[in-house]
């Protein structure tokens, strides 16, 4: 007799010609949305539309790093709650997210980067985050592989620790969040592509999709990279997003060599060890638009000396893996988290750049608040899209302390 496991989702079999809420995309956003709507918001006849299958995009291509060392009052909060969300998630979902938080060490390499390192801090312990400046020596401490020396071409001048920050296993959010949000009633339909998404009198009136039409009063964009041209092509709502390429990769396995995420802005790369052993590590994002997710020589030679000036043991050690994924960049680096502007029932979702991971679940439930009430929830109301013909861009850019493009 053969033993099968229980499937952690159930085929919800063919479209049903109405739902009262379609999400497009199947990523961390779309299945947080789809699962805070059925479980907390009384909302359970709703479909998650996914084109490939759940986590194909950035869900499942990312170094899982979770933070909230940002710096602007408008986003800490959100990544602040976001972080504390894992644990209950883990609870409630009844799945092992693998939620550990070990810490972020971003260095600094000069006393510029010190001083507007010293001013997130302060933006952090306002908002009752732990993070503290930290100088080479205790940088050391944290990371006894790390080179303090005068060596590198970049010397280490202190850093900010921020110990809530950590890591979550990416894969099994999505599994976890499909879990739940199918056990709430939603259905999930993976291999299915939205094809047009239909308005009269400027309202949400129904979704074309190559397995059937979907009438629906509400639908939520959270295709990740492909949001932006899904709202231009089939709404005509134009946003001001780059898709960007974003790179990483992973080394052999070793021994246990530091357990802290750490980080460099100069360097443009960050790294932690996983469960395995590996070096999980990433860089900054390629300087062009495009929607490729093909990897390139430069990168890899890119991390190979950034590793090897920051930590010099690593030397010799051997890539194993390489990916890529799109990263949809606003020109503030912060998020369109917004509805029912300018088409109501039209709810977007997008414009995370590479802070999306991090924020996955705490937007899904803000958004979901959204969709139910109808009235935008206070978290949510900076980041509009009316911000940009305002010109009230965030100041988030300078969470990338000391970036400088390569000469």
């Amino acid at each position: 007799m053969f033993w099968r496991s229980k499937r952690l989702w159930e085929n919800p079999g063919a479209l049903k010609n109405s739902y009262d809420a379609v999400i497009i995309g199947g990523g961390l956003h779309g299945l947080a949305a789809a699962y805070f709507l059925a479980r907390h918001n009384g909302m359970s006849n709703i479909a998650v539309i996914e084109k490939n299958y759940l986590g194909f995009g950035g869900s499942g291509r990312n170094t899982a790093i979770v933070r909230a060392n940002q710096r602007t009052q408008e986003n800490l909060p959100l990544y602040k709650e976001a972080l504390e969300l894992w644990p209950i998630l883990t609870r409630e979902l009844d799945y092992n997210l693998m939620f550990y938080n070990c810490g972020n060490l971003n260095l600094a390499h000069s006393e510029a980067a010190l001083k507007a390192m010293r001013l997130q801090v302060a933006s952090a312990q306002f908002q009752g985050i732990a993070s503290s400046i930290v100088d080479p020596r205790e940088c050391k401490e944290l990371i006894p592989a790390l080179d303090i020396s005068n060596r590198p071409r970049y010397p280490v001048f202190g850093g900010m620790y921020h110990p809530p920050g950590g890591i979550v296993r990416h894969d099994a959010v999505v599994w976890g969040l499909a879990k739940g949000a199918a056990k709430a009633g939603a259905h999930i339909h993976q291999n299915t592509e939205v094809t047009g998404i239909n308005v009269n009198k400027g309202r949400i009136v129904s979704v074309d999709t190559d397995k059937g039409k979907i009438y629906t009063q509400r639908v939520l964009n959270a295709a990740g990279g492909y949001s932006a041209a899904i709202s231009s092509q089939m709404l005509g709502v134009k946003t001001p997003i780059s898709v960007l390429t974003i790179q990483a990769m992973v080394t052999q396995p070793l021994k246990p060599l530091f357990q802290h995420v750490v980080s460099s802005g100069m360097y443009h790369c960050y790294a932690n060890q996983t469960l395995k052993g590996e070096i999980a590590t990433g860089a900054h994002m390629d300087p062009w638009p495009n929607y490729t997710t093909q990897c390139t020589p430069y990168y890899i030679k890119h991390q190979a000396e950034a590793l090897s000036e920051m930590l010099p043991c690593l030397r010799g050690v051997k890539f194993m893996r390489h990916w890529s994924g799109l990263a949809d960049m606003t020109p503030d680096m912060a998020p369109i988290l917004d509805g029912n502007y300018p088409i109501e029932g039209y709810y977007m979702d997008f414009g995370w750049g590479y802070f999306g991971f991090k924020s996955s679940t705490v937007a899904g439930k803000y958004m979901a608040k959204y969709m139910a009430s109808g009235s935008c929830p206070d978290m949510l109301k900076p980041f509009g899209l009316r911000r940009f013909e305002q010109h009230r861009l965030m100041g988030e850019t300078a969470a990338l302390v000391n970036y400088t493009p390569d000469n």
